[in-house]
């Protein structure tokens, strides 16, 4: 039996608005609203405790999100192997950071996590990062930054995504209405493998450009091509009734996957949406052109995304 090592978590309260995180992945535990009864209600689905996660409940990926096919890639003029860990399928998958304790510190209404990893410390990736993540209450929601140095002497390939499920107080979300703004999405294999096919969501269920009822719709899908709004945003938005969950993500993430978690157990399946901001597409280790940053000695790459919910 495994031996849980400290898990404290962190909450943070403003207004009406609580936080919680903890040190172990950076996780972010929670975002919630207090009722006029003096309870609490999730927008990011919480949990307590890391052995209560369920599907990468949020989960910080970097330095890549999303599966590498078969743990292989080609950087630097040469080939490299991971880890195969996707329960799924013969992949890598959402990056190194999600077990690790990192350093935390408590500034006014934000929670400052950091870490590092040299370049001996992951299999198959042999770059060395320093990692910021800054998690902010606004009056209205949620702010995340992450940052990401590359400490080492030789370029890193990098990348960043975030795995928060979202609700909007709906027993299913078969009953939500959803709002994606992207024009394509990438095609996967049997193993959920992106093949580097991009296919228009015109035509296809997954198609949400205008807003509508989720009904039945399976997601497990990651997105491409944003229809940004006009001060450059992009905001995905998930709604039940009066109450509304906008997620906007800044010009450094251009992905989007969308997870209704299907596969979960009954607890869980389709209790909630995962919409997981993303710098890169599924597999872009493998597809450059999707959002992979070649990152020189000593470069930053940052990024922020967020929720407002009314």
């Amino acid at each position: 039996m495994e031996t849980l090592i400290d898990d404290k978590e962190i909450v943070i309260e403003s207004g009406d608005l609580r936080l919680i995180v903890a040190p172990f992945g950076a996780s972010l535990r929670g975002l919630q609203r207090r009722q006029s009864d003096g309870t609490y209600a999730d927008i990011v689905t919480s949990y307590t405790g890391r052995a209560a996660k369920m599907g990468g409940q949020g989960d910080v990926l970097i330095p890549f999100a999303g599966r590498i096919g078969y743990g292989k890639y080609e950087f630097g003029h040469r080939t490299h192997q991971m880890v195969k860990n996707d329960v799924e399928g013969p992949s890598a998958i959402h990056g190194f950071v999600r077990t690790k304790m990192w350093a935390s510190e408590v500034v006014g209404n934000s929670v400052i996590f950091t870490t590092s990893f040299d370049a001996r410390a992951n299999e198959g990736y042999p770059f060395a990062l320093g990692i910021t993540m800054k998690y902010t209450l606004t009056d209205d929601g949620l702010a995340v930054k992450f940052s990401i140095k590359n400490t080492g002497d030789d370029p890193a390939p990098v990348a960043a995504g975030f795995h928060p499920y979202f609700t909007v107080g709906s027993a299913l979300i078969d009953t939500d209405t959803l709002h994606v703004p992207f024009r394509s999405y990438l095609e996967y294999d049997s193993n959920l493998i992106a093949t580097g096919v991009v296919k228009p969501v015109e035509g296809s269920p997954l198609d949400f450009r205008t807003p509508r009822t989720i009904g039945g719709t399976v997601f497990n899908v990651c997105y491409v091509d944003p229809i940004r709004d006009a001060d450059g945003i992009l905001r995905i938005k998930l709604s039940h009734g009066d109450k509304n969950v906008t997620v906007w993500q800044d010009q450094t993430l251009n992905y989007a996957v969308l997870y209704s978690g299907d596969p979960m157990p009954e607890s869980h399946r389709r209790k909630a949406l995962a919409i997981e901001a993303m710098s890169c597409g599924s597999n872009a280790f493998n597809h450059s052109s999707w959002g992979l940053v070649a990152l020189e000695p000593g470069e930053t790459f940052s990024g922020t995304w967020g929720v407002t919910s009314e």
